[in-house]
């Protein structure tokens, strides 16, 4: 997709590194901490600008110094931030996140501005609808905004793309009548639908359940075990690559922004191992936006 607009969160991560995350009542001690910028929709924006995409993004922050910090982050990537809304008197987003030696990570959201976004924003925003190719959407601003943004994407005749997390059993009907391709892992798929996912044959049942909602591709990442395409016509499974994983975050966002700065809208298979490339590469690094890898790291990667 030449230009994609992202309708999403931003927020600053608060990145704890410890051995291992504590128990109910238990006190561990950190190694480090890290201010990070983050939050699901401008760790896609930022990665999509990277790998070179033709970006712009909808959202809201603070006029605090996390909420400048963010917009700069963005822009040092190119992408378009004059849909992000600055709100006085808001704070900007905030992301608790606690990682492990094995790289898996624990997160706590503070919603802050990202929860000012709602439909008369984006409504206000119909122009850049109407000159994108797709609308990416994730579900940490409010889920009426985000119906508004897939319906108005879907009135101009532009590829929509949910990102459901984090997931929630609530998600109406019309919102899914609405998505043409949609991204949860095993974990998200589970409670978006309801059904077990513990085997292959079960995340493809579960997968079919969102077809049968209007859905049209349904991609979903195992980890390790690949990327698993559920279609109504299709069922094919994708490979990840093996590497040593540090850290865990955004490493979802890094793959959905980077299958969408290749996919053209048929080449499934080229554009899903970009994205298990640029990911593979993400995990291997500390922190949100700063894991990102170039376009030049990805297609290198062996």
């Amino acid at each position: 997709m030449d230009k994609v607009l992202v309708v999403g969160s931003l927020n600053m991560d608060f990145a704890v590194y410890m051995d291992r995350r504590p128990q109910a009542g238990e006190t561990v001690m950190a190694r480090s901490m890290k201010l990070v910028p983050g939050g699901k929709g401008a760790n896609q924006a930022y990665a999509l600008g990277k790998l070179g995409a033709n970006t712009a993004m909808i959202g809201a922050v603070g006029t605090d110094t996390f909420g400048q910090q963010m917009l700069r982050n963005l822009e040092q990537v190119s992408v378009n931030t004059d849909g992000i809304k600055k709100i006085a008197g808001v704070e900007t987003g905030k992301a608790f996140i606690e990682i492990e030696n094995s790289g898996q990570n624990s997160i706590s959201v503070i919603a802050g501005a990202n929860a000012a976004v709602d439909e008369k924003m984006v409504l206000e925003q119909e122009e850049r609808f109407s000159q994108t190719d797709a609308v990416v959407m994730q579900l940490e601003i409010p889920v009426p905004a985000v119906i508004a943004a897939a319906k108005l994407a879907k009135a101009h005749g532009k590829t929509v793309v949910l990102d459901p997390a984090p997931a929630r059993k609530d998600l109406p009907d019309e919102l899914w009548a609405q998505v043409d391709i949609t991204k949860p892992n095993e974990t998200e798929l589970a409670l978006l639908t309801g059904l077990p996912t513990g085997t292959e044959e079960e995340v493809v049942t579960a997968a079919q359940a969102l077809i049968a909602k209007g859905v049209k591709h349904v991609l979903v990442t195992l980890g390790g075990d690949g990327t698993l395409l559920v279609s109504a016509e299709q069922v094919e499974k994708f490979p990840a690559y093996k590497v040593k994983a540090v850290d865990t975050t955004a490493a979802g966002d890094c793959f959905l922004a980077a299958f969408m700065s290749r996919f053209t809208g048929e080449n499934f298979a080229e554009a899903i191992d970009f994205g298990a490339k640029a990911s593979a590469i993400a995990v291997t690094r500390q922190g949100a936006q700063t894991s990102i890898p170039t376009v030049e790291e990805v297609q290198n990667f062996q």
